[in-house]
């Protein structure tokens, strides 16, 4: 098995299991997105703690996982430019879908929401076809 499989195998294990974590602990979704949001628009207020501890542990896992397995080649882009809109997209993307891939594909969808089936659905099809634009059409990655 390419060892690209097994370690988006590895990262589908940690946010499922952060996700069940945080639902078990908290009773509420893990969004990203919301976790984030509500840091930055002040409704987060009275749970700042646990939202600096999840995000510390969203930075904190990968900078642990390089120090014990090395570099591990993610395919990202060089291209700062890319970087920023790609950013900048997905922040829009989830604040007109009301959440994010981990609230919605992985929290949503285990729960069986058609809320988050649909939002999976049309976040991958956007995806799909920013590939196409992206890097078919216009070559930037």
């Amino acid at each position: 098995m390419p060892m690209d499989w097994i370690w988006g195998l590895i990262g589908g294990l940690l946010i499922g299991s952060g996700g069940a974590v945080y639902l078990l602990m908290n009773g509420r979704i893990m969004g990203a997105s919301g976790i984030i949001g509500g840091l930055v628009d002040g409704s987060g207020r009275t749970t700042k703690w646990e939202r600096l501890i999840f995000l510390a542990g969203v930075a904190g896992i990968p900078l642990m996982l390089t120090a014990l397995f090395g570099k591990i080649d993610t395919h990202v882009t060089d291209n700062i430019g890319v970087l920023i809109a790609a950013g900048l997209l997905v922040g829009i993307g989830t604040r007109i879908a009301n959440g994010c891939t981990s609230g919605h594909g992985v929290c949503g969808m285990s729960r069986l929401s058609l809320r988050g089936l649909a939002a999976t659905i049309f976040y991958i099809l956007a995806g799909g076809l920013g590939v196409v634009l992206f890097r078919h059409i216009l070559g930037v990655i």
